[in-house]
Order: structure tokens, then sequence, then C-alpha cells
């Protein structure tokens, strides 16, 4: 189902290549399996690969620069290509596709009606219209009749650009025209592209209306007491939102509204390596089910059964399931205003403490450092650990910049009396190789205190070299841990390891002291007091 008078032709699909319109789950398997792309495993699961790039592509992604969008995008982060360049693709792909089958889906970006997009996707694989119409949140069948795109993808990933003919960097492209809201993808087949288009369109729309869009997770309380959860990949959004006791909202992107907060998707997209039945159970129920889309995840040819631990197609590889597979997911995906945000960092330097509390200055800070930490061994050439600072806590799917969702939620969570906090979930006692990671109990037990609101009622004191509160002591709790200093055998070697990641994040906030007033300048990590 289908309006044909927004359809295919209307966006130029005119050639004698077939579009199947919104199929469902069923017809989806049964045309990926027959075209080759995909296969099923012994628990009903669709695994498919996806060649040269398993992640996304982000030196391949370019926004349009025109007149709508010349002095609204941060230009310094997001590389620009002309409205010509772009057209010129569009033309190409089209004319690629033309007769080639298509698999589109008409879907919704967001659970708020008030403030979501209609988003069309054309998709050259099946199993690429399976993915989207899970991550995605999708109509009722008789909305599909009137349904008019707000945004359309077109992902074509056999199609090549022409780097000299298109302006490319590569014959891999993502290009976002945000002023006609189109998002052209060719060259590569990694899914997760097309859903955090969707993410970057909401980002760039979204603070005009005054609703802060976050690269976040988020769950609720029984109480209503809903908790945000913002960080970098592995430090544990995923995992420590996915709470038995509170109800999961969403697993990755959220707007947060006068109304409260909505997540933006339909589905969770989780990283599968290493993913075991006793450390995450809810996800790994949601691998063995029908309508499960597993990504490069290594698949015995012979029984069908998934090998978590083999990382030979990807380290990234990944799990893209319906919210509803977790058993204690939202049925509205939507909550008040949050009473907690909690900003999430894997020290690999084994310096921070496992939990401090922000003032909103400080909470600001972090938020635009966005600070995390790579360990030996995770890529080439890293031998011991290395500072990451992503913007935002998500830098490459933020077109505005980042004063502008840094100013918004400063102003958020001053008007709600939001109770902001910052968890290492990374290392203690040592950097990374001498030092342990931080034990799940202790952050387990940490934010059932700040729920309860006993966290608050602590004895707080001064960390000296970032300045903020860190409790002295919480029931349940080593001592000595809240206390990093007190870990470490070498008490010179601590100091020189705090001094040396102060010093990273005054070099990486240099670029923002121009854009903030005194007061969040103020809240950076000062390094100078330790020694007094």
């Amino acid at each position: 189902m289908h309006n044909p008078e927004n359809g295919a032709k209307g966006f130029g699909f005119e050639g004698p290549g077939a579009v199947f319109w919104n199929l469902t789950e069923a017809a989806l398997y049964e045309r990926s399996i027959a075209r080759g792309e995909a296969r099923l495993t012994a628990h009903g699961a669709l695994a498919a690969e996806t060649g040269e790039h398993t992640g996304r592509s982000p030196k391949d992604r370019f926004i349009v620069r025109d007149e709508g969008t010349e002095d609204e995008v941060w230009w310094d982060n997001n590389p620009g290509i002309g409205r010509e360049a772009f057209d010129l693709l569009k033309e190409d792909m089209i004319a690629y596709a033309s007769t080639r089958s298509l698999f589109a889906q008409d879907l919704y970006g967001g659970a708020d009606p008030a403030h979501r997009i209609s988003v069309r996707v054309y998709a050259e694989y099946a199993w690429h219209g399976l993915f989207i119409r899970t991550m995605l949140r999708r109509p009722e069948r008789d909305e599909l009749a009137d349904f008019a795109p707000e945004m359309t993808i077109v992902c074509l990933p056999g199609f090549k650009a022409d780097p000299e003919r298109h302006g490319t960097r590569s014959q891999t492209a993502i290009l976002c025209d945000f002023t006609r809201g189109v998002v052209l993808i060719c060259g590569t087949a990694y899914a997760g592209e097309m859903k955090k288009s969707v993410f970057s369109y909401l980002n760039y729309l979204l603070p005009a209306g005054g609703v802060m869009p976050m690269h976040c997770s988020a769950n609720v309380g029984e109480a209503g007491d809903s908790a945000l959860f913002f960080g970098l990949s592995g430090t544990g959004k995923t995992t420590l939102s996915a709470e038995a006791s509170r109800t999961l909202i969403g697993d990755d992107e959220h707007g947060w509204s006068a109304e409260g907060i909505f997540n933006f998707e339909g589905g969770c997209y989780a990283k599968t390596i290493r993913l075991s039945a006793a450390a995450e159970p809810e996800i790994f129920a949601a691998t063995q089910r029908f309508g499960t889309v597993l990504e490069n995840v290594v698949i015995n040819p012979d029984t069908r059964l998934p090998d978590f631990d083999d990382g030979s197609l990807a380290e990234n590889a990944r799990a893209a399931y319906p919210l509803h597979f977790i058993p204690n997911a939202s049925t509205s995906s939507r909550a008040g205003a949050p009473k907690n945000i909690f900003m999430l960092t894997c020290d690999a330097f084994g310096v921070m403490p496992p939990i401090a509390r922000l003032t909103p200055a400080q909470a600001m800070y972090h938020f635009l450092s966005g600070y995390t930490a790579k360990v030996a061994g995770t890529e080439t050439g890293v031998t011991e650990p290395q500072a990451t600072f992503s913007t935002c806590f998500g830098a490459p799917f933020m077109p505005r910049h980042p004063s502008v969702y840094g100013n918004l939620l400063r102003d958020l969570i001053t008007r709600h009396e939001v109770d902001c906090w910052l968890i290492n979930t990374g290392w203690t006692g040592g950097a990374f190789g001498t030092g342990r990671r931080m034990p799940i109990g202790v952050t387990r037990r940490l934010l059932a205190a700040a729920f309860d609101g006993s966290l608050k009622e602590a004895d707080f004191r001064t960390d000296p070299y970032f300045g903020f509160a860190v409790p002295t002591s919480i029931p349940g709790v080593e001592p000595h841990i809240l206390y990093p200093a007190k870990t470490w055998a070498n008490a010179a070697a601590f100091d020189a390891t705090a001094r040396k990641l102060v010093g990273m994040f005054t070099e990486n906030f240099a670029r923002f002291e121009a854009e903030v007033d005194e007061e969040v300048r103020e809240a950076r990590p000062q390094a100078m007091q330790a020694a007094e």
C-alpha cells in the first residue's frame, strides 16, 4: 500500500524496474533468501554480510551546501558538497536503479506525533528493507494510503560513485540534502548508514523547534522517573539502560521536548561481539527470534548457529531487532522529562571516579567534550590508552554547532532541575593493562542510589583534578574505589596520569572556549589545584 501521487515516479524512478511497497517481514525474508542476500539461522533470524564496509564511512558523508544550510550547519565538522554534484549523483543512481527491483518502506522517525517525520526508504537489498522497517517506527496499515514522505533515502550499495564526476571522496558516498530532505547512499552495504541518516536529519530539524535530539539510551522507573544515558560506543549505554527493574524506552536515539522524552526508533541495534546469554540475556534472546537481522555475525554453515565470539567478519557485528523483543520495553516509547542524566565514559587511564555529580555548567562542559578512551589492541597502532573526544557524544551525527545542542541541554537541565552524573565504566586501580575494569556491580549500585534519591544525600568531596563532586561513601560500595588515587600502587604515577588526561581535556575544549559563557569555562578541569 502506498499513495501513487507520492510514489516512485514522483521521485524519478520511471524505468521498468519493480518497486515492492511496504513488504512485511515474511515477504522480505523470502526475497532476501531467494536473491542470495542473506541466510536463515537455526533460530529464525536473518543473517547478512556487508562486505568491505562493516561500519559507517564518516569521511564519505557530505551535506549539500546551499542558501538554506549555509548559516545553519557546522561546516568544520561536516564537509559540504554542491547541489549540482548531488543532483548528478541522484540522476545517475536513478538510472542505475531503473532496471532493478527496489524495496520501499514508509516509516516514521520519532515516537511523538508532534515531532516525528515521515521517512520513505528505497533499498536495493530486501534485507535492507527489513532492517530499516525494524529500526524505524511502522505506521498503521491504514495510514499508508495517505503517506507523504518528508525525508527520502535512496540506498543502492551496488552503485559506485565516480569521485571525478560526482565530487565524492571515493566510490562510497552518503550525501545529505537537508533543504530538500533527501539522502543518497551508495557503495556501502552497511545498514547503519540508513538509520544514522535519519538521526542526522532530526538533529538538524528539531533544535529550531526547541527539541533536543540526543545520542543516548533511556529508561523509566515505576514512579515515572525517566533517565538518560549518554555515551559513545563501548561505554555501556545499552547494557545499563536495560535494567530489569525499569522500563526500556530505547537504546540509542531520543528527543526531549516540552512534553518529555521520546524514542526516535522502533528497534535496537546492539553489538553482538562476545554476546552471551549470561551477561545480556534479553539481547541474546532477541538474536534467536524471527524478525531479527544479524549483520556480519559468523554463522556456522552446518548448524546455522551464530558464533558471537568470532570477530573475523567484524568486531562491529550487530543485531537489529524490534524494541518489543525486549521484555521490559515501553509500548509508547515516551516518558516525562528525565530526573537523572548519566554521562558515561570508559576511562582507560583509570583516574576518574566511578561516579561524580555535575552542575549544569559542568554537565554542558562534559557533554561538549564527549570523552571516552580507546584501549590498547582495539585498533592497529593503539598500544596504550588514547583519549577520544566526540562532542555531544555523537559528533558525526551533529550537523549544527555543538553549542546549539549544549545550550539547549543546559536550559532543559536547569528548567527541570535534573540531577546530572558522570559515570566511569572504564578502569580503576591503574590504567588498562594494570588496573581492573570497574565492577558492573559497583556501577549498578551507584545507579540504584541515584534512582532512589539516596545518592543526593551523601557527603561529597571536590575532586582536585576535575573539580566535580564525588561521594565519600555509599552503602554497599567498597570505600576506596570512590578515591581513585587510593586504588593505585604508585601515587606519583596516578598524579602524572591524571594531569595528562586533564591536559587532553583542556586541549580539546579550546575550540569551544569562544562559544560558551564564563560559567562553562570555569567548569573545566584544573589539575594545578591538585598540587596545592
